[in-house]
């Protein structure tokens, strides 16, 4: 089994951090095989930014995503990138409020408030790459959940575990209420 994910999103938004997390979730805590590689150079602020993750059960011959199965986008820009990267039965979770424009394809759409979830429901914006991995992990089951905690616990600063972690439950809750709100349309029933 080889996981390819692509996180993407705008400079500054945490893809890179968001990333490193989950690869180390998969290698370090489920102890799988991972690789991370990240995309920002003049990007850094206000471009597209990706961070890609591959997890596999086996040796990881080629590091580098070319056939993605999940691809996370936090803004426009970076889904009108980095979509064509995504194989046909794939999954795209978009930011129900940055990705207005949802493109056409062979693939399971999840488009989520990620992005007003960290904002209102947790209370900072800035931890929206943690509720888009708890997500994640909630589609995918990709890295178990006690994997992706132990994850974002050892990567967060000091003082802030108590919100990360409430991000991440976010993340959980918001596909649970998506699933639950729409089961007979669920990408998931399929």
């Amino acid at each position: 089994m080889r996981y390819e994910i692509r996180l993407s999103g705008s400079g500054g938004q945490g893809m890179i951090l968001a990333g490193v997390i989950l690869a180390e979730a998969a290698a370090i805590y489920d102890e799988k095989n991972a690789t991370q590689s990240q995309s920002y150079g003049p990007e850094a602020r206000g471009g597209a930014s990706k961070s890609d993750v591959i997890i596999s059960d086996e040796d990881i011959d080629y590091p580098k995503a070319t056939n993605i199965d999940l691809l996370l986008a936090l803004t426009q820009e970076a889904c009108d990138k980095y979509i064509c990267d995504l194989r046909k039965k794939a999954i795209l979770i978009a930011d129900s409020f940055r990705v207005l424009k949802m493109p056409e394809g062979d693939f399971r759409v999840f488009h989520l408030p990620i992005l007003k979830t960290a904002d209102e429901v947790v209370g900072k914006a800035i931890v929206a790459n943690i509720v888009a991995l708890g997500a994640i992990v909630e589609i995918t089951g990709i890295v178990s959940r006690e994997a992706i905690e132990s994850a974002v616990m050892a990567r967060v600063p000091r003082g802030t575990e108590d919100l990360n972690r409430k991000a991440l439950t976010a993340g959980i809750n918001i596909v649970r209420q998506y699933m639950k709100d729409a089961p007979g349309d669920s990408p998931l029933a399929s």
